[in-house]
């Protein structure tokens, strides 16, 4: 079941209560990708922005700015911050995963070319740094500026560790919290920090967005192996792109000589065969792979929800608490 499948949804609950102000950040978003001289960059933009995502993150920053009583106008900035940094490391993803479909169309570097998914996702993050810099929010830069490093030093890691059998859960977890939970925790870490909330505010905002980020990446690596194709996603791109995802590090801490051997083969060597990957299925439900991923997912959930406990009661945190209980029942 994918995210947009489910019979209850809470970010359209929560997407329906922050309308005014996604309209805005929508609006903010068109304006920026504009470029007068280049109209390669909105035409590539808009194919990305436009697919019909759910704009979880930047949500995710209207909603902590909301909860915290902020009346500024500058979360809408953030949040649109937010998504121009999501859509540039997506369109540098695609090109280095040589993806072919993202949210069930062609990749930008399919229609058009690498070239142009690699310099127009750098315009993005430029046009991020100028947005982020009109709140006169040093604190917020901060922030976001360590989160975009972050995301790319987490993609560097998880390059290095790709193909590599003797990866590390620890390592996994490094991998998953710079390439995706670092921009979730941003994201609600600067709706607080915008609002001036008190500290320990700010602090619960950020541990939520990182276990939501590393729940909705285990997920999103889960259903790799777990899913179907109504998710979006093709099935075992991970055990053909020879990903080291936890799924497939649980399976090979319990592998015996001959799995090794196999998991050797296809994924360290990339010498993959015909019923390799119903053979690759075979052996992380052998061993509880499968399971045990969706165990550790549901335990960063709670984890992000423990931290929201602790913020005052409000429709908005009740939504954000129901989020985190969404993102790990695509598992069930």
């Amino acid at each position: 079941m994918g995210l947009d499948e489910a019979a209850s949804k809470p970010h359209e609950k929560l997407g329906a209560v922050l309308a005014a102000e996604m309209d805005a950040v929508n609006e903010l978003i068109r304006t920026r990708m504009a470029s007068k001289h280049a109209p390669r960059i909105p035409e590539v933009t808009a194919h990305l922005v436009e697919a019909g995502g759910k704009r979880l993150r930047p949500m995710l920053t209207l909603a902590a700015a909301k909860m915290c009583g902020y009346d500024g106008p500058y979360h809408v900035h953030l949040a649109a911050t937010v998504e121009f940094i999501h859509t540039a490391t997506l369109l540098h993803d695609d090109v280095v995963d040589e993806s072919a479909q993202r949210r069930g169309r062609p990749t930008a570097n399919l229609l058009w070319d690498n070239k142009s998914s690699v310099l127009v996702g750098d315009y993005l993050f430029s046009r991020s740094f100028q947005l982020m810099t009109e709140t006169g929010s040093l604190d917020v830069l901060r922030i976001l500026s360590n989160a975009s490093a972050t995301i790319a030093e987490g993609e560097v890691l998880q390059l290095t560790a790709a193909q590599d059998l003797t990866t590390s859960e620890d390592t996994y977890l490094q991998v998953v919290r710079g390439k995706t939970a670092a921009l979730f925790s941003a994201a609600t870490e600067v709706g607080g920090v915008i609002a001036d909330a008190p500290k320990d505010h700010v602090q619960a905002l950020y541990d939520f967005g990182d276990a939501l980020g590393v729940s909705f990446q285990i997920v999103d690596d889960l259903l790799d192996y777990w899913g179907s194709d109504a998710t979006g996603k093709n099935i075992g791109d991970d055990f053909r792109e020879r990903k080291m995802s936890l799924p497939l590090i649980k399976a090979l801490a319990k592998a015996d000589d001959t799995e090794h051997d196999f998991w050797k083969r296809t994924i360290a060597k990339g010498d993959q065969r015909d019923g390799d990957l119903e053979h690759a299925l075979e052996l992380l439900n052998k061993h509880g792979a499968l399971e045990d991923t969706r165990a550790e997912a549901l335990a960063w959930s709670d984890k992000a929800k423990a931290a929201l406990a602790t913020l005052p009661q409000s429709e908005i945190r009740d939504l954000l608490i129901d989020i985190a209980d969404y993102v790990v029942a695509r598992v069930n």
